[in-house]
């Protein structure tokens, strides 16, 4: 007799649960390149939160402006926006979990979908962002994905993220074969769509 109301008190129970991470299907390169309405390498020039909306709807958006140093897909002008849910104004910080942070200097290649129009405009939210970083020791520019790990494989990309990565900088893909991966997938979709 007592399990009769013990269903019903669980999903009760499961509706009270505040839930509090997004799950995101980690997507393959091919899917990043295709899903993406603009890709470019840019430099980061300003970032800066507002507040927005007003009573239940008031919330933080941070509006990040790049350089554009080079379109890769699409045309982005010489100066783009892209806006994310979250950020910091005054000593109140509302966080978005996995969405990543810029700051003044950053270089960038992004991965943008739907800017404007989604919470993180970018493809798969920290995925379709890629960090130019200097490498000290070689002087080489070198590749890190969303969560600050080296890019070695980006064929791997969405099926195991651990091969796709690596510690050692001399295995790290350049921004120069980032772009040239993404033309080469450009011209393969065109080739397929013009047969």
């Amino acid at each position: 007799m007592k399990t009769k109301y013990l269903l019903p008190l669980t999903l009760i129970a499961i509706g009270f649960v505040r839930v509090s991470a997004t799950i995101v299907v980690p997507p393959t390169f091919e899917q990043l390149v295709q899903q993406a309405e603009l890709i470019f390498q840019g430099t980061v020039t300003d970032v800066r939160s507002v507040w927005e909306g007003e009573g239940a709807q008031r919330h933080i958006d941070t509006y990040i402006r790049f350089q554009i140093d080079e379109n890769v897909k699409g045309n982005a002008t010489s100066s783009y926006t892209i806006r994310v849910l979250g950020g910091t104004v005054g000593d109140e910080t509302m966080e978005v979990t996995d969405s990543p942070k810029f700051k003044v200097g950053d270089r960038e290649i992004l991965f943008v979908e739907h800017n404007n129009e989604q919470f993180v405009p970018l493809v798969g939210i920290n995925h379709g962002h890629f960090h130019v970083q200097r490498d000290e020791q070689t002087g080489r520019d070198i590749m890190m994905n969303g969560d600050g790990e080296l890019v070695r494989d980006l064929s791997q990309l969405g099926h195991n993220e651990e091969a796709a990565t690596t510690d050692d900088v001399r295995q790290a893909i350049s921004p120069d074969d980032l772009k040239s991966s993404i033309h080469q997938q450009l011209g393969d979709r065109s080739n397929l769509s013009a047969k």
